[in-house]
């Protein structure tokens, strides 16, 4: 037994060179994260000027808060958009888990026998799409759900791609074995669905539910599209329109070509602006990050041998 371990501890070792190899290249790598988003913090406190001068650079001429005063300055609108944002983005991936992970489980099952009927009604909305005019009129005439907190809700409940990606984690990290004590026992799918897949199906979900949340959170074009309460506009939605109020602005004062407008368009943030909603977007996703890191860990020895 010694003899055994020592055999696949000598296979499964990496070298102090390999080691130190791989060590370097996450570094690197790290750091080609970490450096764009140092250079994004730095010009959202550059100024106009600075960066006219000197470009994108880490070493700015002058320091300021103008793109995030200006962010201020829409009041109760910003804190009411990051509200709208992170019920809507929470409240949608529950939703969008609970109802992809039970499909996942049913199409999974071996023993169904429209499983192939299932996942190809699946698929196929990958390859074919109404558009976004039927899903307009369907929305907005027939399910009413526009202006709504609805609209960020219903439209997006199923991907199908997160779905068959949550099938295909259960068909290769659960043994049908499980199953099979599971129903000998007299465990009913739901029984077996909580009891059995949901404790090793974290990894997976913790996944898909990522993946999910990001791209809720990411969101603008449905809030521009249906959305008209200003209570109801999501955090990305607010903050393309004030781009496109500044860039606006800015066209007309070159065009006015006045001193007042030459005046505007100085006094107008931009690129820091930019820069500042960036950090005002990406921060919550950042923090909610480290929520999701273990299991993304647990995820890799999923189906590990034991020893």
């Amino acid at each position: 037994m010694a003899r055994k371990k020592s055999s696949i501890n000598e296979l499964t070792q990496i070298s102090k060179g390999w080691n130190a190899l791989f060590v370097v290249i996450l570094f690197l790598v790290a750091l080609l994260v970490i450096i764009p988003m140092l250079l994004v913090i730095v010009i959202s406190f550059s100024s106009e000027m600075s960066i006219a001068d000197k470009g994108y650079s880490f070493f700015p001429n002058e320091w300021t808060l103008e793109g995030y005063q200006y962010l201020l300055k829409t009041g109760d609108q910003l804190w009411a958009s990051y509200k709208i944002t992170i019920i809507h983005s929470t409240l949608g991936t529950l939703i969008s888990l609970s109802v992809m992970s039970l499909y996942a489980y049913v199409i999974a099952q071996k023993s169904f026998r429209y499983k192939n009927h299932f996942t190809w009604f699946l698929f196929f909305t990958m390859l074919f799409g109404g558009g976004l005019v039927p899903s307009y009129i369907l929305n907005v005439r027939y399910l009413r759900i526009d202006d709504s907190l609805w609209i960020f809700l219903l439209p997006g409940m199923v991907n199908a791609y997160y779905t068959i990606i949550l099938r295909t984690f259960i068909n290769t990290t659960i043994p049908d074995s499980l199953f099979e004590a599971a129903r000998i026992d007299g465990a009913g799918h739901f029984r077996v669905f909580t009891t059995i897949v949901m404790p090793l199906y974290k990894a997976g979900i913790a996944t898909v539910g990522l993946f999910n949340m990001v791209s809720r959170w990411n969101n603008w074009f449905t809030g521009m599209l249906y959305i008209r309460n200003p209570d109801l506009v999501p955090l990305q939605t607010l903050l393309t329109k004030l781009q496109n109020n500044i860039d606006f602005l800015k066209a007309n004062a070159e065009i006015a070509n006045t001193p007042d407008g030459m005046a505007l368009l100085r006094a107008l943030p931009d690129e820091n602006m930019r820069m500042a909603s960036t950090i005002a977007v990406i921060l919550p996703i950042l923090f909610a990050y480290p929520f999701f890191q273990r299991y993304f860990v647990q995820g890799l020895t999923v189906g590990s041998v034991k020893g």
